[in-house]
């Protein structure tokens, strides 16, 4: 049973019992944890893609695990992540973004997203791959940029409909939030959050359904956290400059009460932590879909200086394990809802987005 933890990749695995193996992407390739069954401490078995770094991972039900690697491109293993090949073939732009994949009734189709704005889809499990290229040309796309050079925005993330194969939304960070209604041939932006006083321009980071109403969706951006309940016509934003997660990310919402939301985050953006060498990142949780919040990283340790950069959870029959990774290299696991973390690894190399973690090195001198 295994799980993986990457900054863009799967957020959420379903199981059959708990999972016993965590492969974990860093910046410098990929560490694996073990363990002999559910309660049973974690332990650093291995290393793999060593040098990589890898920004996305997903499990592709009976198409082994796939890997997306910074100006890499992306890997396939066939075993578990013991070993790994290049699958590269048609995929003319070298830095993997993002990945996903949908299960229609003639096969299961891979999408991998880029940067610079770009999709390409595979139907034979990554062999050969196709560019759907007018994603990168939705009016408005002259706009799209990325605060550190070389400027390129990048297709961060994906949310796939679960009604229909071919609807599915995709964030450009920085520069809108796109949808097709035909497995991404077409586009077209859902814009009305966006007003000219906000401090980034369309910072979309993902975008979360509710798992009982697919049109009621959560999206997280560089200025906060918004709601929609017409699939991302209309939207309301519903955290202020002033709330203790200012860049929010990863949205889960564990089996249970419909109304409980986890979200990770940090204080402030990461121009700020250039200065200031502090994410102050944390995990909060919500029992009213997003009015209010409460704390939930009790467990994360540290000085404050790391941010979350990535979260996920495996749902299984009885059980839900929750798992994340920060900027600083480590792990937390919690089997209790985010009631409690617990640090499973540490001392890896940085789990983060692009560069975010040199931002968030120690000061010297």
């Amino acid at each position: 049973m295994t799980v993986c933890l990457s900054t863009n990749g799967m957020s959420v695995y379903e199981l059959a019992r708990a999972p016993v193996k965590l492969l974990v992407s860093t910046t410098h390739g990929v560490r694996v944890l073990e363990r002999d069954g559910a309660g049973a401490p974690w332990r650093i078995t291995g290393h793999v893609l060593d040098g990589k770094h890898v920004s996305a991972m997903m499990i592709v039900p009976g198409g082994g695990i796939f890997a997306a690697v910074h100006h890499g491109g992306l890997f396939h293993s066939a075993d578990d992540g013991v070993t790994w090949e290049q699958r590269t073939d048609g995929l003319t732009i070298a830095h993997v973004y993002s990945l996903g994949y949908r299960v229609r009734p003639e096969g299961t189709v891979l999408y991998a997203g880029t940067e610079p704005v770009s999709l390409f889809r595979s139907f034979d499990n990554g062999l050969n791959w196709e560019e759907l290229p007018a994603i990168g040309k939705v009016p408005g796309h002259e706009k799209w940029t990325f605060p550190p050079p070389p400027h390129f925005a990048h297709t961060k993330n994906f949310m796939f409909d679960p009604r229909d194969p071919d609807i599915f939304y995709a964030t450009v960070e920085q520069g809108a939030l796109l949808k097709t209604a035909d497995g991404g041939v077409t586009w077209r932006e859902l814009g009305s959050f966006y007003r000219s006083d906000d401090a980034w321009y369309k910072d979309v980071h993902r975008v979360a359904a509710h798992p009982s109403n697919p049109d009621e969706l959560y999206m997280a951006t560089g200025i906060g956290l918004y709601r929609s309940d017409d699939a991302g016509e209309n939207w309301t934003r519903l955290t202020d400059p002033g709330f203790r997660i200012g860049y929010p990310d990863q949205i889960l919402f564990p089996p249970g009460p419909d109304d409980v939301m986890l979200m990770s985050g940090s204080e402030s953006d990461p121009t700020v932590w250039h200065t200031s060498h502090h994410a102050h990142g944390t995990v909060m949780r919500s029992r009213d879909r997003g009015a209010s919040w409460e704390d939930a990283s009790s467990g994360i340790v540290g000085d404050g200086r790391a941010n979350i950069e990535a979260l996920n959870m495996a749902v299984y029959p009885g059980g839900v394990s929750l798992f994340a990774g920060n900027t600083d290299g480590e792990v937390y696991a919690s089997d209790d809802r985010a009631g409690n973390w617990n640090l499973i690894a540490q001392g890896l190399k940085p789990i983060s987005k692009g560069r975010h973690f040199r931002n968030l090195q120690p000061m010297t001198g």
